[in-house]
């Protein structure tokens, strides 16, 4: 399982990457087109938004993915283990069926539009709605693994989303300076 969740780990890196690079320089370009040479390139904000939709959607795929998501889990704490897991269970079941209707919903609209082009690209709409088909399906197998993780694995995570105290632990605010006062505490300075 670690062998393909690498490969399709940097891949989705890469393709929010390369979204925001493209778009930045798109917007960019265009705004010195614009008040430098009284011009600019026509397709540039469609194709701009364009890649925000798509970027935003991976993004919430690889936010899954480090559970990174908002959520309140002050009740989940305090429940006994066996109880987290029923109710991990059932968050997730419930996640599978929204993600389910996100399928649904954007496998219709991919398919009514993909004969409507944009106006100023010409790119098939069905393209830009297609990024619900591939976030649904990605952050279903996120979901089908960590459920499954969760039934095998003894001591595994029972939660869906991390806490800023995991977050400092493990070096996600890596922009944060730490330092340690007397009483074994520790300060956060920005």
């Amino acid at each position: 399982m670690k062998k393909l969740s690498k490969p399709a780990n940097d891949i989705l890196n890469i393709l929010i990457v390369l979204s925001l690079a493209i778009m930045s320089i798109l917007v960019f370009g265009n705004v010195i087109l614009r008040y430098i040479f009284n011009s600019g390139i026509t397709w540039s904000e469609e194709m701009s938004r364009f890649l925000f939709v798509w970027m935003v959607f991976l993004g919430a795929i690889a936010a899954l993915r480090e559970n990174m998501h908002l959520g309140v889990d002050i009740v989940i704490n305090a429940l006994p283990r066996k109880a987290k897991k029923v109710v991990f269970m059932i968050s997730n079941l419930l996640v599978l069926y929204v993600l389910w209707l996100l399928l649904n919903g954007s496998w219709k609209m991919t398919v009514l539009n993909m004969n409507s082009k944009a106006p100023a690209t010409g790119t098939p709409l069905g393209l830009v709605y297609g990024i619900g088909i591939v976030t649904s399906v990605g952050m279903a197998v996120i979901v089908l693994t960590n459920m499954f993780r969760t039934l095998l694995v003894r001591n595994g995570s029972l939660s869906m989303i991390s806490n800023s105290d995991e977050a400092i632990a493990t070096g996600t605010a890596d922009d944060c300076d730490q330092e340690t006062n007397g009483n074994n505490s520790t300060k956060l300075t920005i």
